[in-house]
């Protein structure tokens, strides 16, 4: 067992001694905020790679959104142009079958006089 006294080395004044011991707590401890950022900055780029991810991800379900929503109106406004044709297919289709059957009835009675 060594004693507190053992250590010091006689030819150097206490001062240098001190110097000495003090500057290589300094060291060891910037080694030690060195090593303790180091971690940090590892630690916070895995948590930026989870984060990361999700923001792409939502970004990818709002453009989605966006094109099923932009297809939705594309199939409702076919829809509707589609139904609005045939309406008026059937109208005008009405139009010259009841023109046809008065055409008929006025002939019909010009035959008959």
């Amino acid at each position: 067992m060594q004693t507190v006294g053992d250590d010091m080395d006689d030819d150097k004044p206490i001062t240098e001694q001190a110097m000495d011991t003090i500057t290589a707590a300094v060291e060891t401890t910037k080694d030690a905020a060195v090593t303790a950022v180091k971690q940090v900055k590892k630690a916070a780029k895995k948590v930026a790679k989870k984060v990361a991810p999700k923001k792409a991800s939502k970004k990818k379900a709002k453009k989605a959104a966006k094109k099923t929503s932009k297809k939705a109106a594309k199939k409702t406004s076919k829809k509707a142009a589609k139904k609005s044709s045939k309406k008026a297919a059937k109208k005008t289709a009405k139009k010259t079958a009841k023109k046809a059957t008065k055409k008929a009835a006025k002939s019909k009675k010009k035959a008959k006089r």
